[in-house]
């Protein structure tokens, strides 16, 4: 049997196509498939060939408490780019505020919030 791959985490956010967009500005990333979804929201795929961050949208506008703290929370998502510096000056042109910037083994990485306060780690094994 072959080993399993992750093929998609799904997210939800207060505006599922604004999160898209930022997400393939900043990492090149391409809309796979949008539509209508479940509970009257719309939901966007966006990723590469292989996998995708699935972002949803209902209409809520609920805030998520502390994630470290709550059973079942996401804490972040991570995304492995080969070029850490020029996605932290897109994520800095957008708005966003880089933080928590690390070198060790095996790889560098930074963090930031988008507008939900969804924690994304960008990191670099270059």
């Amino acid at each position: 049997m072959a080993a399993a791959s992750l093929e998609h985490v799904n997210v939800t956010v207060s505006n599922a196509k604004d999160t898209a967009e930022m997400l393939c500005k900043l990492f090149d990333w391409k809309i796979r498939w949008s539509g209508a979804a479940l509970n009257g929201g719309v939901s966007y795929h966006v990723g590469g060939n292989d996998s995708y961050l699935a972002v949803y949208s209902n209409g809520g506008c609920q805030k998520a408490g502390d994630n470290y703290l709550t059973p079942g929370s996401l804490n972040h998502i991570g995304v492995e780019v080969a070029d850490l510096g020029a996605v932290e000056e897109r994520v800095k042109a957008l708005g966003y505020e880089p933080y928590t910037h690390d070198d060790y083994d095996p790889g560098r990485r930074f963090y930031f919030r988008d507008g939900d306060e969804i924690e994304i780690e960008v990191v670099s094994y270059q």
